[in-house]
């Protein structure tokens, strides 16, 4: 019955792939110093969490063309604050993008007052692995090249464990076959309560291989967009939350072991609008999301001390305000979709870009 579901979800995800819009669209624009209007030749404009970037011309002038869908156009330039704006494809005139100059001497002030660990990476580096990469197979096939780039701060008054970085993190993923550039804002963990969050934009690059390589990263890349946010995203987009083997349950409000009802209608009209490639979602609340498609890994059903025959991939989904979602999967805002469980217990090295699309 197990190997009958997989195969249905396989197929179901080939259907997926078939039917992802291959439309696309450009933007263009210009980066120059915001004070002086000057260009700046040289600067990255990347659409984070994608394998599309370019750099800018002797004109400070860039253009990327793009799948249809949601993006974050991120630009960076060295001595400039980084610059992020939401991008799709109802946006057609050039974009102007003016960079501000960073405040150094904040910079100085903050480093003055800081905890820092003049060991941090001998005392915290294969901390930091764990909570960045994660602890799943593929994680033990992530390198970071650029260690010595990440600075440790310890807080004994908040008891807390801060890391930020001096430039972008260079990352190999050989187990999906992608070199990952990664602009950290910052790894925090409180060690009171156990939670550990990170933010920053990463951008993907394809490795090269042969070909029992890259039949491998299919397989693999395959596998960690099964149950995934990104996967779940485009089923609730394209209203086939149950073909796609997911299902969605309110979490009874004030229950402490995450007791859940079935939401009814995944589509009901009093939150669920669909404007052309757009989906607007206003919920509220906590959500249990339920993937079985496939099993989920020993050790995440150790750690969180789960019943030894459990057969799903359990998510605590906690949407704190209306949301939308682009065709491609990807949703804003952001940071009003909290989750727990597995989605969590997957990070950086289960990580897919949105321009992926899952082959048969």
């Amino acid at each position: 019955m197990q190997r009958l579901l997989v195969l249905l979800v396989s197929s179901l995800l080939f259907s997926f792939s078939a039917a992802f819009s291959q439309e696309q669209f450009t933007i263009s624009g210009k980066v120059v110093d915001s004070a002086s209007q000057q260009p700046l030749r040289g600067a990255s404009v990347f659409c984070q969490n994608t394998t599309f970037g370019v750099i800018t011309n002797t004109e400070g002038e860039f253009s990327i063309t793009l799948p249809r869908g949601g993006y974050d156009l991120v630009v960076s330039y060295t001595g400039y604050q980084s610059n992020e704006q939401r991008i799709n494809a109802t946006i057609t005139e050039p974009l102007l993008i003016q960079m501000l100059p960073k405040d150094k001497s904040m910079e100085s002030v903050t480093v003055a007052g800081s905890n820092e660990v003049p060991d941090g990476w001998n005392k915290y580096g294969s901390f930091f692995q764990e909570q960045f990469f994660g602890t799943t197979e593929n994680a033990a096939h992530c390198v970071l090249e650029n260690p010595e780039a990440l600075r440790f701060f310890f807080s004994k008054k908040r008891n807390r464990l801060k890391v930020l970085a001096k430039e972008d993190l260079r990352i190999v993923n050989n187990a999906l076959g992608y070199r990952i550039r990664y602009q950290l804002d910052s790894l925090s963990f409180e060690y009171g309560t156990k939670i550990s969050t990170f933010s920053g934009y990463p951008f993907f690059e394809n490795m090269s291989g042969d070909d029992a390589e890259l039949a491998r990263w299919d397989v693999n890349r395959n596998k960690a967009y099964r149950g995934s946010k990104l996967h779940f995203m485009r089923s609730w987009h394209d209203s086939t939350i149950q073909q796609q083997a997911f299902a969605l349950e309110k979490v009874k409000a004030g229950s402490t072991d995450f007791e859940s009802t079935p939401v009814e209608n995944y589509y009901d009209s009093s939150f669920y609008y669909s404007d052309s490639s757009i989906v607007d979602i206003s919920l509220t609340g906590k959500f249990r999301i339920i993937y079985r498609g496939e099993m989920p890994d020993p050790k995440f059903v150790k750690y969180y001390k789960l019943p030894s025959h459990i057969r799903v991939q359990l998510t605590v989904l906690d949407i704190r305000d209306a949301f939308v979602i682009e065709e491609n999967g990807y949703w804003y805002e952001q940071a009003d979709l909290i989750n727990s469980g597995y989605w969590s217990y997957e990070r950086i090295a289960e990580a897919l870009p949105y321009d992926f699309v899952p082959k048969k």
